[in-house]
């Protein structure tokens, strides 16, 4: 088949996870549980942090934004995913295909560059108590969101540009359940070979540059806790870091695994298989992870139970 200009292609073929027709309702079922666990996890989240004046702090401010991010960043997969499997229908639109490219690299940057600010904080809070209130100002924590979001969205922009200005064939498969970056300049029929540098040199910049950030505050909280004398505070001082922890070891080791199964077995169903701990399974464990583990979360949902305005809510989400 001869290549096309990409002003002339009609549509992607998202393969998904399986081909057989008898899986596809186990799949949708399942993914559609779990996409509402995580939807709802998170509104939980935001709802409790939004109105209990007692977590009102950097900490929960950036929380809610990753409780946000999270949503949007499964939301930009998991419906057309869905969609696809109860049409059986497997296409994608081309502009719908760049347009999923930007807001799921969007969302998977600001998860990664939220969880080291999450880190910033608690070395502040740690290491710096006296002056905590002062540093980490209202100020400065809008300021640090806001400027997440601006490079992201630029360095977002910046792969969907690179992708325009591929071919591809009139219409071509995808083995994967959403337009995924790396696939789709590897299926291009023109030369990828500037995307590919600009795509490695993104992924090393930004997931090494967070990841260092988040060692280093992380190297500089221990080397203040091994200070305290006594075993009870250096306990208690810890157990404010183990949420955050968790969910930086499952989001890291999640992307890892994505990225050495795709190296190692260059097999791309593997690949999709793998992206489904990245894109679905993390999202839904975060407010998990941070509820059990987090007194003060747990203290403001019960408070969001109780509220006379917001409980009617909450029984929704808790029946469906």
């Amino acid at each position: 088949m001869e290549p096309s200009n990409n002003t002339q292609i009609s549509r992607f073929l998202l393969l998904g996870l399986a081909k057989e027709a008898e899986l596809q309702p186990l799949i949708f079922g399942l993914f559609l549980s779990m996409y509402l666990i995580t939807v709802f996890g998170n509104l939980l989240i935001i709802l409790a942090v939004s109105s209990d004046s007692h977590l009102h702090t950097p900490m929960y401010f950036f929380l809610s934004n990753l409780s946000f991010v999270d949503i949007c960043f499964t939301s930009t997969a998991i419906p057309k995913m869905l969609w696809n499997i109860q049409t059986q229908c497997k296409g994608i639109t081309y502009e719908g295909c760049i347009t999923q490219v930007y807001f799921y690299i969007l969302f998977a940057d600001l998860d990664d560059i939220l969880l080291s600010v999450m880190a910033y904080d608690r070395y502040v809070a740690i290491c710096h108590p006296l002056h905590y209130t002062v540093i980490m100002s209202p100020h400065l924590c809008g300021l640090l969101v806001l400027i997440s979001w601006v490079l992201i969205a630029l360095h977002s922009l910046l792969h969907s540009l690179m992708v325009l200005r591929l071919s591809f064939c009139p219409e071509i498969q995808m083995p994967h359940f959403f337009c995924e970056l790396s696939q789709l300049v590897q299926l291009a029929s023109s030369d990828n070979f500037l995307n590919n540098i600009v795509m490695y040199f993104a992924a090393v910049l930004m997931g090494v540059g967070p990841f260092a950030g988040i060692l280093c505050s992380y190297s500089k909280i221990v080397s203040c806790i091994c200070k305290i004398t006594s075993a009870q505070g250096r306990h208690k001082t810890f157990s404010t870091c183990v949420s955050h922890l968790s969910v930086v070891f499952l989001f890291y080791f999640t992307a890892l695994g994505v990225f050495l199964s795709s190296a190692a077995t260059h097999n791309s169903h593997s690949s999709t298989i793998a992206s489904v701990m990245y894109t679905v399974v993390t999202p839904m464990l975060n407010p998990f992870i941070y509820s059990l583990r987090n007194r003060d979360i747990k203290e403001g949902l019960k408070r969001l139970y109780w509220m006379p305005s917001i409980r009617p809510i909450m029984l929704v989400l808790w029946i469906a």
